[in-house]
C-alpha cells in the first residue's frame, strides 16, 4: 500500500453561501465515510484557508526565526486535504475523483515516496 495526499487550494473554490458550504461538507463527508469503510482513509481536514496560517519559520544563524503569517506573499493557500493509503495510482485517482465530483472543485494527487530502509 502507498500513501497519497489528495488536496485542493482555497483559491480554487468559488464563493459559496453558508448553505452551499454545508451541502459540500455533507457530500465530502459521505466520500470520507466510504474511504473509512474501505480502510483507506488515514487523515484529513477540509477547513483550512488563509486565516488559519499561524506562522512561518526559517533557519537563521542556526536558530529558528518565526514570523506571523505566510513566509511569502501568495495567492494560494491549502484549503483542505486527506491522506489515503491505497494499492496504486488508479485507486488514489478514484478517491480524488470522488471528492472532485462531490465538491465540484479540483483536487491534486501526490504520491508519498516509499519509506527508506
Amino acid at each position: 500500500m502507498t500513501q497519497y495526499l489528495i488536496s485542493f487550494n482555497d483559491e480554487w473554490v468559488p464563493e459559496h453561501t453558508t448553505e452551499e458550504l454545508k451541502a459540500k461538507g455533507v457530500a465530502s463527508r459521505s466520500v470520507i465515510a466510504e474511504m473509512e469503510d474501505q480502510g483507506v482513509f488515514v487523515f484529513g481536514n477540509g477547513g483550512l484557508d488563509r486565516s488559519c496560517v499561524v506562522g512561518s519559520v526559517v533557519a537563521k544563524d542556526g536558530r529558528p526565526d518565526f514570523t506571523d503569517g505566510p513566509f511569502v506573499e501568495s495567492t494560494e493557500h491549502l484549503g483542505g486535504f486527506c491522506v489515503v493509503d491505497v494499492a496504486d495510482d488508479e485507486a488514489a485517482r478514484y478517491w480524488a475523483g470522488r471528492l472532485a465530483v462531490a465538491l465540484d472543485w479540483p483536487q491534486e494527487i501526490h504520491r508519498f515516496p516509499p519509506p527508506r530502509g
